[in-house]
């Protein structure tokens, strides 16, 4: 019989590639993450790492059975989820990752909702950019995460997540008060091709939307300030800096003081924001209550 608890030290290490990486996922140390291996070699009869040097990589055998793993754990999630749906009455806790505007926009406002419609639910928050969100997701640490399409997560762990659509947003040009556009009731983004610009950190998925806006405008951004925060982008472009794309939702309540905001009339650029769960779980009764709240406050960003 094969020990459930060693098929997860199997695919953590899958997913994060070392045996150290996916005994810190498991909260284990890598010796004890490294018997538990070695005993699921002994419990299958077959080798399932091959190692070289300091390192290890999956075998054949060992990649197979890691798939089952996967599907093993999305069963698992089944059956929680089907003894909590006949499980009378609603309570419990959901723990929730999104970026710091979904949090703004939509997530907050749920909480609050919820606090009055299932006093009895606890709902935690993480904040957690980009890619982030996806692996608290994969890992554990959260039951939904809130996230956007990403150039760096081919897929988006289709094996592994279910995905939804929340809400799209369409980007806006920053300019600092005194720009030569900042009477215009539409940018062109080419028209600021010559602008020193302010964006995300590469590896935040704002930053991947303005690269492409502008590709798609026939130019490459010259970048002189980085900054994932939007209040801070903001205050840059107040400041001189330069110019900047950002996502509406993200500059609700900001004061722009020696700034504007402009739509832009070209390509518009979008973001595209999506609830996303372990397969499996999605019939959870806390996690429907959740996903249903978040719905209900995303559909009202419009307005």
């Amino acid at each position: 019989m094969i020990d459930p608890r060693r098929l997860r030290v199997l695919r953590a290490l899958a997913e994060h590639g070392t045996v150290t990486a996916a005994a810190q996922t498991l909260y284990l140390s890598p010796s004890a993450a490294s018997q538990q291996l070695a005993a699921l070699e002994a419990e299958v009869g077959h080798a399932l790492l091959e190692r070289r040097g300091r390192t290890v990589r999956l075998t054949a055998t060992g990649t197979v059975l890691a798939a089952h793993a996967t599907k093993i754990a999305a069963q698992l999630e089944q059956a929680e989820a089907d003894m909590a749906a006949c499980s009378e009455g609603v309570a419990g806790e959901v723990t929730i990752a999104a970026f710091a505007s979904a949090i703004t926009e939509v997530v907050a406002p749920a909480m609050a909702a919820l606090r009055e419609r299932a006093p009895q639910v606890r709902i935690r928050v993480k904040d957690a950019e980009g890619h982030a969100s996806r692996r608290l997701l994969i890992d554990g640490a959260v039951d939904i995460a809130v996230t956007v399409a990403h150039q760096d997560a081919p897929g988006q762990n289709g094996e592994q997540l279910l995905r939804e659509p929340l809400y799209a947003e369409p980007f806006d040009v920053v300019l600092p008060s005194g720009h030569p556009l900042a009477e215009a009731s539409k940018v062109d983004l080419a028209d600021l091709a010559e602008d020193p610009w302010i964006t995300p950190w590469p590896g935040n998925p704002v930053h991947d939307v303005v690269l492409r806006a502008c590709e798609e405008a026939c130019f490459q951004p010259r970048v002189e300030c980085l900054a994932d925060d939007s209040r801070a982008v903001c205050a840059l472009v107040s400041a001189g800096a330069g110019v900047a794309l950002v996502p509406r939702s993200a500059v609700h309540g900001i004061a722009f003081g020696g700034a504007v905001i402009r739509p832009v009339s070209d390509y518009r650029p979008t973001r595209r924001v999506f609830t996303a769960v372990r397969r499996g779980s999605e019939s959870h009764p806390l996690l429907r209550l959740a996903l249903r709240e978040l719905r209900d406050q995303a559909a009202t960003l419009g307005s």
